[in-house]
């Protein structure tokens, strides 16, 4: 198994600070997959990607890039990664394309950029000046920034905020052909559907320490009850009936319901990454 980036008991405090932003974490993040780190605000997210990023020195403990310890890399890093930060910096008196272009040559290697704002709805806008950009226009045109040099790993930042479903589709869509391409991708978000729908393992956060780490699938397992939920029609009205999970098939009484109902709709009782969210980080401030 390879692993893109792998943390061991890092450590990092801001100069004006006198406590640790980050307290002895520790992460393995496997090449190829889609990674999510997950967090309040303030709980250390942006500080633990700035240090993947070589934007931070000076942290104590360890960062291996693709086995190598990230501190003896040189400049030629930055061609290996992509990064979308959630508040882009643009030259707003350029276009679109003059923005991408002049970003673009700073790389030794760049993908067909244009064709790329075409993807995500901004073709016809490529001529237009920055400034003039919506919010949503602006998060669209930061995702294909982060892209531009045909990265091996790729950071983003909130890839989908601001966006309606369907360029949100876009996004997620374009994000698992990457992961299918073989790049691996970091994510930090909040929101919790993305999370779902994309990341095969995911960690929580918070006061610069890590909770916890699984795949959203085991994480619900974990967390969810293991009942089944059965929404039926008794005499025109909607009700609902719980159960267990186990031996579910010798359960006469959910048998009958089944038999003797209309049957609206029936699932297991899972839990939402965002409940799940909620009472990890709660967990740990009861401590």
């Amino acid at each position: 198994m390879e692993y893109a980036f792998v943390l061991q008991n890092v450590s990092f405090r801001y100069k004006k600070k006198q406590e640790n932003v980050l307290n002895n974490i520790s992460l393995k993040i496997q090449s190829g997959t889609i990674f999510g780190l997950l967090g309040p605000s303030g709980a250390g997210k942006t500080t633990t990607q700035k240090l993947m990023i070589k934007l931070l020195q000076n942290y104590e403990g360890d960062v291996f890039y693709f086995g190598k310890n990230l501190q003896k890399y040189n400049k030629s890093f930055y061609e290996e990664i992509g990064v979308g930060f959630e508040m882009p910096v643009f030259f707003n008196k350029l276009t679109a394309l003059e923005n991408l272009s002049f970003l673009a040559n700073l790389y030794q290697r760049k993908i067909d950029y244009e064709n790329l704002l075409i993807r995500v709805g901004l073709g016809e806008a490529k001529h237009q000046k920055v400034s003039e950009y919506s919010k949503g226009m602006k998060v669209r045109l930061n995702f294909v920034r982060a892209l531009l040099n045909d990265p091996q790993v790729v950071f983003l930042d909130e890839p989908t905020n601001g966006l309606d479903p369907t360029n949100a589709r876009i996004i997620k869509d374009i994000i698992l052909e990457l992961k299918a391409a073989g790049k691996t991708i970091f994510i930090s978000t909040h929101l919790m559907g993305d999370v779902e729908q994309l990341c095969d393992e995911v960690a929580f956060i918070a006061d610069g320490r890590v909770l916890e780490v699984s795949s959203p699938k085991n994480l619900k397992i974990k967390y969810g009850k293991p009942q089944v939920k059965v929404e039926y029609l008794l005499n025109q009205d909607a009700k609902e009936a719980f159960f267990p999970l186990k031996n579910i098939g010798a359960n006469h009484a959910f048998m009958d319901t089944l038999k003797n109902h209309q049957i609206v709709t029936i699932h297991s009782d899972e839990m939402s990454m965002e409940q799940i969210f909620i009472d990890i980080v709660a967990k740990k401030q009861t401590k």
